[in-house]
């Protein structure tokens, strides 16, 4: 446009503005019938997730919230005003509706920004905010980390009732087109229905649109750094009983395991809400350390049947048959035959043709064989509850083995 016609509608402009507001008033429901209800159109856009705070179950999110309305005060000619169709003026100037987010979270309460509104001239106001927006989220963390939540965020008014304000949605859904990706969450949709409810309050409808953010987290980050580092210390706790007995690490090596689970444990928990749902890695980690604590206790157990001493009893006629038999047979170990009565047949010269005559030298001769008959008769016995020792630990090796294994995939199928 020419430099004068730029001039004029700036004219215009401002005798649009001083005639719209002379006797206006943005403290009153804009309707000319006050029995009417004035429709209030809600459309919210979804631009990000700032963050998810499980343990005090609060969203964060970026929205763009729009607002439509008609304001029956505020309409004018435009042939009368140069052909201006339609103003952007501050928004504070002309009556906007109390719509607030219910489910606010925010210790602040803050609100929609002070932006401009777009003025028609049939009346219609297009009120565009963007809002950063606390909302309470009630998390359900039985599946962390292959959970989903649902988070709702209700919009409605504070004071106008279903008979002053009609909400309604724009769409079945907000907008996600301008949607910056989350690292941890992924979003599958946000449908939007309108509800009317009835409060104990008062007698009349509040009508209410409701968002509901559909997640899925994104459980790489968990596998990676929690689940898998689990399973595979999990794995070494069985190898405890694959040390040998005499090396002194057999104890040591679980209370190793029993720690480092311990420490993953403390870090699940502090990023969990303290509710009754212990999260399904807590299950699985809480498993494993029990059964990480009745192997250490069964390798305390084991350690003690390989240590036996001299004054041992022999093993029973049933553990011999149960353990040394069927049992090694199970677990593939092993044992080299055992050695037979050793002094059974007194191997001494006969008396008859005895050369040696001296009853002292006879009796030393018998008291030292008798020593070390007794002596291999302890190392039998020694020897075999070593070899029950053994084969229990290897038997316990591959039940723990199973366990631990049944275990991670019971979890992966569970989260699955």
């Amino acid at each position: 446009l020419p430099a004068g016609c730029r001039g004029a509608q700036g004219r215009f402009a401002y005798k649009l503005l001083h005639d719209l507001f002379a006797n206006y008033s943005s403290a009153l429901r804009p309707v000319e019938d006050t029995d009417r209800a004035l429709n209030v159109t809600l459309q919210v856009t979804l631009s990000q997730i700032i963050d998810m705070d499980e343990r005090n179950q609060v969203l964060t999110s970026y929205l763009w919230v729009r607002q439509t309305w008609l304001d029956a005060h505020l309409t004018w000619d435009k042939d009368e005003y140069g052909g201006i169709d339609s103003i952007r003026i501050p928004s504070s100037y002309v009556w906007r509706p109390d719509i607030i987010l219910y489910n606010n979270a925010d210790e602040h309460f803050g609100g929609s920004m002070e932006t401009n509104v777009v003025l028609r001239s049939d009346g219609h106001i297009m009120w565009d905010s963007p809002a950063i927006t606390k909302s309470s989220c009630k998390v359900d963390v039985s599946y962390f980390p292959f959970d989903g939540q649902r988070c709702r965020l209700t919009f409605g008014s504070w004071t106008h009732n279903g008979n002053q304000i009609d909400l309604r949605n724009q769409l079945d859904t907000a907008d996600l087109t301008d949607f910056v990706e989350n690292v941890e969450w992924e979003v599958l949709g946000m449908p939007a229905t309108r509800n009317v409810i009835t409060y104990g309050c008062c007698s009349e409808p509040y009508p209410d649109v409701t968002y509901t953010l559909l997640l899925r987290r994104r459980a790489s980050f968990y596998i990676f750094n929690l689940l898998l580092p689990c399973i595979m210390v999990s794995f070494l706790a069985p190898l405890g009983f694959y040390l040998p007995a005499d090396s002194g690490e057999k104890v040591s090596l679980g209370v190793t395991v029993l720690l480092a689970l311990t420490v993953f444990q403390l870090l699940v928990a502090e990023s969990m809400p303290p509710s009754e749902s212990v999260p399904l890695i807590g299950k699985y980690y809480i498993a494993t350390m029990t059964m990480i604590t009745a192997s250490t206790a069964l390798t305390i157990f084991i350690m003690n049947v390989h240590h036996c001493g001299p004054g041992a009893r022999p093993v029973p006629p049933w553990a011999r048959r149960l353990i040394l038999h069927h049992m090694a047979r199970l677990c593939c170990v092993y044992e080299s035959p055992g050695e037979g009565e050793v002094g059974a047949e007194a191997g001494g010269c006969p008396w008859a043709h005895c050369l040696c005559h001296h009853d002292a030298l006879l009796r030393n001769v018998g008291y030292i064989a008798g020593c070390f008959r007794r002596h291999r008769a302890n190392q039998r016995r020694t020897g075999e509850w070593k070899k029950v020792a053994k084969v229990m630990d290897r038997f316990f090796m591959w039940v723990f083995f199973l366990m631990v294994f049944l275990m991670s995939v019971l979890v992966l199928g569970n989260a699955a």
